[in-house]
Protein backbone atom coordinates (compact mmCIF):
# COMPACT_ATOMS: atom_id res chain seq x y z
CA UNK A 1 0.00 0.00 0.00
CA UNK A 2 1.45 3.58 -0.73
CA UNK A 3 1.71 6.15 1.74
CA UNK A 4 1.00 9.85 2.08
CA UNK A 5 2.18 12.26 4.00
CA UNK A 6 0.07 15.44 3.89
CA UNK A 7 2.39 18.18 5.64
CA UNK A 8 1.25 21.69 6.77
CA UNK A 9 3.38 24.59 7.42
CA UNK A 10 1.83 27.24 9.78
CA UNK A 11 2.90 30.16 11.16
CA UNK A 12 0.63 32.46 14.23
CA UNK A 13 -2.64 31.09 12.73
CA UNK A 14 -4.27 29.26 14.95
CA UNK A 15 -7.90 30.09 13.79
CA UNK A 16 -6.92 28.49 10.23
CA UNK A 17 -6.67 25.12 12.00
CA UNK A 18 -10.27 24.41 12.02
CA UNK A 19 -9.94 24.91 7.88
CA UNK A 20 -7.34 22.49 6.80
CA UNK A 21 -7.23 19.69 9.28
CA UNK A 22 -10.94 18.20 9.55
CA UNK A 23 -10.79 17.55 5.69
CA UNK A 24 -8.02 16.15 5.60
CA UNK A 25 -8.16 13.77 8.37
CA UNK A 26 -12.06 12.87 6.66
CA UNK A 27 -9.87 11.95 3.28
CA UNK A 28 -10.65 8.30 2.36
CA UNK A 29 -7.94 7.21 0.51
CA UNK A 30 -6.68 3.83 -0.47
CA UNK A 31 -2.97 4.61 1.19
CA UNK A 32 -1.92 5.25 4.50
CA UNK A 33 -2.16 8.38 5.58
CA UNK A 34 0.03 10.68 7.88
CA UNK A 35 -0.92 14.43 8.68
CA UNK A 36 1.46 16.66 10.07
CA UNK A 37 1.45 19.98 11.14
CA UNK A 38 4.65 22.20 10.79
CA UNK A 39 4.97 24.72 13.49
CA UNK A 40 7.56 27.64 11.94
CA UNK A 41 8.01 29.29 15.82
CA UNK A 42 4.11 30.37 16.29
CA UNK A 43 3.77 32.36 19.66
CA UNK A 44 0.05 31.96 19.57
CA UNK A 45 -0.47 28.46 21.09
CA UNK A 46 -1.12 26.81 17.71
CA UNK A 47 0.98 23.06 18.58
CA UNK A 48 -0.56 23.00 21.97
CA UNK A 49 -4.18 23.53 19.91
CA UNK A 50 -3.35 20.94 17.41
CA UNK A 51 -2.19 18.19 19.98
CA UNK A 52 -4.93 18.77 22.57
CA UNK A 53 -7.78 19.10 19.27
CA UNK A 54 -6.18 16.59 16.65
CA UNK A 55 -4.31 13.89 18.38
CA UNK A 56 -3.77 12.00 15.86
CA UNK A 57 -2.05 14.82 14.11
CA UNK A 58 1.90 14.85 14.28
CA UNK A 59 3.16 18.11 15.51
CA UNK A 60 6.11 19.53 14.56
CA UNK A 61 7.89 22.32 15.94
CA UNK A 62 10.75 24.37 14.85
CA UNK A 63 12.30 27.87 14.60
CA UNK A 64 10.60 30.38 12.26
CA UNK A 65 13.17 30.29 9.41
CA UNK A 66 10.82 31.55 6.15
CA UNK A 67 8.62 30.04 4.20
CA UNK A 68 10.75 27.71 2.10
CA UNK A 69 12.58 26.59 4.96
CA UNK A 70 9.12 25.22 6.85
CA UNK A 71 8.18 23.48 3.54
CA UNK A 72 11.46 22.12 3.33
CA UNK A 73 10.85 20.54 6.88
CA UNK A 74 7.93 19.23 5.05
CA UNK A 75 8.92 17.34 3.17
CA UNK A 76 11.69 16.00 5.61
CA UNK A 77 8.97 14.93 7.81
CA UNK A 78 7.65 12.91 4.91
CA UNK A 79 10.22 10.66 4.71
CA UNK A 80 9.37 6.98 4.47
CA UNK A 81 6.23 8.05 2.26
CA UNK A 82 5.64 7.42 -1.71
CA UNK A 83 4.26 10.87 -2.03
CA UNK A 84 4.16 14.26 0.05
CA UNK A 85 1.65 16.40 -0.10
CA UNK A 86 2.20 20.29 1.16
CA UNK A 87 -1.20 22.66 2.31
CA UNK A 88 -1.13 25.86 3.35
CA UNK A 89 -2.80 26.53 6.35
CA UNK A 90 -5.34 28.26 4.54
CA UNK A 91 -6.49 25.31 2.04
CA UNK A 92 -9.57 23.37 2.55
CA UNK A 93 -9.70 20.33 0.32
CA UNK A 94 -12.50 18.56 -1.00
CA UNK A 95 -13.78 15.49 -0.84
CA UNK A 96 -11.42 13.05 -3.06
CA UNK A 97 -8.74 15.66 -3.46
CA UNK A 98 -6.24 13.21 -2.29
CA UNK A 99 -7.47 10.10 -4.04
CA UNK A 100 -7.23 12.05 -7.21
CA UNK A 101 -3.89 13.17 -7.10
CA UNK A 102 -2.55 9.92 -6.00
CA UNK A 103 -4.60 7.47 -8.57
CA UNK A 104 -3.03 10.41 -11.24
CA UNK A 105 0.66 9.64 -10.08
CA UNK A 106 0.21 5.77 -9.46
CA UNK A 107 -0.83 6.14 -13.19
CA UNK A 108 2.14 8.31 -14.25
CA UNK A 109 5.94 7.66 -13.38
CA UNK A 110 6.96 10.19 -15.26
CA UNK A 111 4.77 12.72 -13.07
CA UNK A 112 7.40 13.92 -10.41
CA UNK A 113 4.19 16.40 -8.83
CA UNK A 114 0.64 16.90 -9.30
CA UNK A 115 -1.76 19.84 -8.60
CA UNK A 116 -4.99 19.74 -8.45
CA UNK A 117 -7.99 22.91 -9.57
CA UNK A 118 -7.58 25.21 -6.58
CA UNK A 119 -11.06 27.59 -6.25
CA UNK A 120 -11.43 30.53 -4.12
CA UNK A 121 -12.79 30.00 -0.44
CA UNK A 122 -15.09 32.61 -0.44
CA UNK A 123 -16.39 32.63 -3.93
CA UNK A 124 -16.54 28.88 -5.20
CA UNK A 125 -17.20 29.25 -8.52
CA UNK A 126 -14.20 31.08 -9.15
CA UNK A 127 -10.72 30.02 -9.73
CA UNK A 128 -7.53 30.72 -7.51
CA UNK A 129 -5.46 28.72 -10.04
CA UNK A 130 -5.43 25.41 -12.23
CA UNK A 131 -1.45 24.57 -12.24
CA UNK A 132 1.73 27.35 -12.41
CA UNK A 133 2.62 28.57 -15.96
CA UNK A 134 5.78 30.99 -16.73
CA UNK A 135 6.92 32.41 -20.20
CA UNK A 136 10.47 33.05 -20.76
CA UNK A 137 10.23 36.22 -19.36
CA UNK A 138 10.32 35.31 -16.42
CA UNK A 139 6.25 35.72 -16.00
CA UNK A 140 4.84 33.76 -13.38
CA UNK A 141 1.19 33.01 -12.39
CA UNK A 142 -1.56 30.81 -11.64
CA UNK A 143 -3.41 29.35 -14.31
CA UNK A 144 -7.14 31.02 -14.66
CA UNK A 145 -6.59 33.30 -11.42
CA UNK A 146 -10.00 35.24 -11.17
CA UNK A 147 -11.41 33.65 -13.91
CA UNK A 148 -15.17 31.82 -13.59
CA UNK A 149 -15.31 28.13 -13.60
CA UNK A 150 -16.91 27.22 -16.72
CA UNK A 151 -15.15 23.89 -17.04
CA UNK A 152 -12.30 25.44 -19.39
CA UNK A 153 -10.07 23.52 -16.91
CA UNK A 154 -11.30 20.06 -16.48
CA UNK A 155 -9.22 18.37 -18.42
CA UNK A 156 -5.96 16.91 -16.93
CA UNK A 157 -2.78 17.48 -18.58
CA UNK A 158 0.69 18.23 -17.85
CA UNK A 159 1.66 22.29 -16.61
CA UNK A 160 4.96 23.53 -15.66
CA UNK A 161 4.55 23.21 -11.71
CA UNK A 162 2.14 23.19 -8.78
CA UNK A 163 1.20 25.72 -6.85
CA UNK A 164 3.02 25.13 -3.38
CA UNK A 165 -0.14 26.02 -1.16
CA UNK A 166 -1.53 22.42 -2.63
CA UNK A 167 0.51 20.14 -4.51
CA UNK A 168 1.56 16.50 -4.04
CA UNK A 169 5.25 15.55 -4.32
CA UNK A 170 6.51 12.14 -5.59
CA UNK A 171 9.40 11.13 -3.11
CA UNK A 172 11.75 9.71 -5.97
CA UNK A 173 11.70 13.13 -7.50
CA UNK A 174 12.30 15.19 -4.27
CA UNK A 175 15.23 12.94 -3.57
CA UNK A 176 16.32 13.35 -7.62
CA UNK A 177 15.50 17.56 -7.27
CA UNK A 178 16.14 18.00 -4.04
CA UNK A 179 14.30 20.61 -1.72
CA UNK A 180 13.26 24.21 -1.99
CA UNK A 181 15.70 26.76 -2.24
CA UNK A 182 15.55 28.58 1.11
CA UNK A 183 17.07 31.60 -0.09
CA UNK A 184 13.70 32.31 -2.06
CA UNK A 185 12.41 32.50 1.65
CA UNK A 186 8.54 32.89 0.32
CA UNK A 187 7.65 33.49 -3.79
CA UNK A 188 8.24 31.22 -6.42
CA UNK A 189 10.27 28.93 -4.15
CA UNK A 190 7.55 26.59 -5.68
CA UNK A 191 8.11 28.00 -9.72
CA UNK A 192 11.38 27.22 -8.76
CA UNK A 193 10.96 23.53 -7.76
CA UNK A 194 9.25 22.87 -10.94
CA UNK A 195 11.15 24.17 -13.04
CA UNK A 196 14.22 22.61 -11.39
CA UNK A 197 12.22 19.29 -11.83
CA UNK A 198 11.32 19.76 -15.50
CA UNK A 199 14.92 20.30 -16.27
CA UNK A 200 15.49 16.76 -14.63
CA UNK A 201 12.81 15.34 -16.99
CA UNK A 202 10.13 15.32 -14.03
CA UNK A 203 6.81 16.41 -15.53
CA UNK A 204 3.69 18.05 -13.60
CA UNK A 205 0.30 16.81 -14.14
CA UNK A 206 -2.89 19.11 -13.39
CA UNK A 207 -5.60 16.81 -11.95
CA UNK A 208 -9.19 18.84 -12.12
CA UNK A 209 -10.74 16.15 -10.10
CA UNK A 210 -8.57 17.16 -6.88
CA UNK A 211 -10.24 20.25 -6.13
CA UNK A 212 -9.33 22.71 -2.82
CA UNK A 213 -10.69 26.11 -1.87
CA UNK A 214 -8.16 28.64 -0.87
CA UNK A 215 -7.96 31.74 1.22
CA UNK A 216 -5.16 33.36 -0.89
CA UNK A 217 -1.97 34.75 1.48
CA UNK A 218 -4.01 34.08 4.81
CA UNK A 219 -0.59 34.20 6.38
CA UNK A 220 1.69 36.38 4.33
CA UNK A 221 -0.62 40.17 3.71
CA UNK A 222 -0.19 41.45 7.01
CA UNK A 223 0.80 44.70 7.06
CA UNK A 224 3.64 44.81 9.14
CA UNK A 225 4.79 42.59 5.81
CA UNK A 226 3.37 43.66 2.79
CA UNK A 227 6.59 45.28 1.82
CA UNK A 228 9.03 42.61 2.64
CA UNK A 229 7.01 40.10 0.49
CA UNK A 230 6.84 42.62 -2.33
CA UNK A 231 10.29 42.93 -2.20
CA UNK A 232 10.86 38.78 -2.35
CA UNK A 233 8.56 38.74 -5.21
CA UNK A 234 9.98 40.76 -7.67
CA UNK A 235 14.19 39.65 -6.56
CA UNK A 236 12.73 35.94 -6.59
CA UNK A 237 11.81 36.10 -10.60
CA UNK A 238 15.59 37.51 -10.93
CA UNK A 239 16.20 34.40 -9.13
CA UNK A 240 14.63 32.00 -11.76
CA UNK A 241 16.50 33.38 -14.27
CA UNK A 242 19.96 33.06 -12.82
CA UNK A 243 19.31 29.74 -11.72
CA UNK A 244 17.27 27.72 -14.21
CA UNK A 245 17.35 29.36 -17.40
CA UNK A 246 19.35 27.37 -19.91
CA UNK A 247 21.92 29.92 -21.71
CA UNK A 248 20.41 29.57 -24.79
CA UNK A 249 16.98 30.58 -23.79
CA UNK A 250 18.42 33.58 -21.92
CA UNK A 251 19.97 34.99 -25.46
CA UNK A 252 17.06 34.15 -27.16
CA UNK A 253 14.74 35.79 -24.91
CA UNK A 254 16.54 39.06 -23.98
CA UNK A 255 14.27 41.26 -25.00
CA UNK A 256 11.18 39.90 -23.45
CA UNK A 257 13.34 39.65 -20.46
CA UNK A 258 14.36 42.96 -20.05
CA UNK A 259 10.18 44.37 -21.38
CA UNK A 260 8.88 42.31 -18.29
CA UNK A 261 11.28 43.48 -15.88
CA UNK A 262 11.35 47.33 -16.69
CA UNK A 263 7.78 46.97 -17.50
CA UNK A 264 6.91 45.75 -13.78
CA UNK A 265 9.12 48.32 -12.43
CA UNK A 266 7.45 50.80 -13.89
CA UNK A 267 4.17 49.38 -12.18
CA UNK A 268 5.77 49.32 -9.22
CA UNK A 269 7.07 53.21 -9.64
CA UNK A 270 3.35 53.85 -10.19
CA UNK A 271 2.32 51.12 -6.93
CA UNK A 272 4.42 53.09 -4.48
CA UNK A 273 6.58 50.40 -4.86
CA UNK A 274 9.59 51.38 -6.68
CA UNK A 275 11.63 51.92 -3.45
CA UNK A 276 10.93 48.05 -2.62
CA UNK A 277 11.65 47.13 -6.33
CA UNK A 278 14.83 48.94 -6.40
CA UNK A 279 16.01 46.85 -2.91
CA UNK A 280 14.91 43.88 -4.54
CA UNK A 281 17.39 44.69 -7.29
CA UNK A 282 19.82 45.13 -5.13
CA UNK A 283 19.49 41.71 -3.16
CA UNK A 284 19.69 40.06 -6.32
CA UNK A 285 22.82 41.71 -6.78
CA UNK A 286 24.15 40.74 -3.54
CA UNK A 287 22.97 37.06 -4.22
CA UNK A 288 24.05 36.33 -8.04
CA UNK A 289 27.45 34.44 -6.99
CA UNK A 290 25.60 32.29 -4.68
CA UNK A 291 22.98 31.70 -7.99
CA UNK A 292 25.50 31.23 -10.22
CA UNK A 293 27.30 28.83 -8.07
CA UNK A 294 23.73 27.01 -8.06
CA UNK A 295 23.29 27.73 -11.51
CA UNK A 296 26.31 25.66 -12.71
CA UNK A 297 25.09 22.54 -11.08
CA UNK A 298 21.71 22.76 -11.97
CA UNK A 299 22.47 23.38 -15.46
CA UNK A 300 25.11 20.38 -15.44
CA UNK A 301 22.60 18.04 -14.28
CA UNK A 302 20.05 19.35 -16.93
CA UNK A 303 18.40 15.80 -19.05
CA UNK A 304 16.61 18.02 -21.70
CA UNK A 305 16.70 20.47 -24.09
CA UNK A 306 15.43 24.26 -24.66
CA UNK A 307 13.09 22.31 -27.28
CA UNK A 308 10.97 20.63 -24.78
CA UNK A 309 11.22 23.14 -22.27
CA UNK A 310 9.36 25.20 -24.73
CA UNK A 311 6.94 22.91 -24.87
CA UNK A 312 5.89 23.20 -20.78
CA UNK A 313 6.92 27.64 -20.93
CA UNK A 314 3.92 29.01 -22.03
CA UNK A 315 3.95 30.90 -25.64
CA UNK A 316 2.65 34.53 -25.89
CA UNK A 317 3.28 37.79 -25.66
CA UNK A 318 6.02 38.53 -22.38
Amino acid sequence: MARLTVAIPTYNRRDLMDVVLPPVLAQEIDAALDVVVVDDGSTDGTAACVRERWPSVRVVEQENRGISAAMNRCLEEGVGSDYVALLNNDVEVAPGWAAAIVAALDADAHAGSATGKMLDYGVRDVLDGAGDEMRWSSGCWRRGHGERDRGQYDRQEYVLSACGGAAVYRRAAIDDVGGFDSDFVAYYEDVDWGLRAQLLGWRCVYVPSAVCFHMGSASTTSSERANDFAMLLRRNGFFLILKDFPLRAIVRHLPAIVRHHVGWFIDSVRSGLGMWHLRAFASALRTAPAMVRKRRAIQRARRVDVAYLDTVVTRGRS
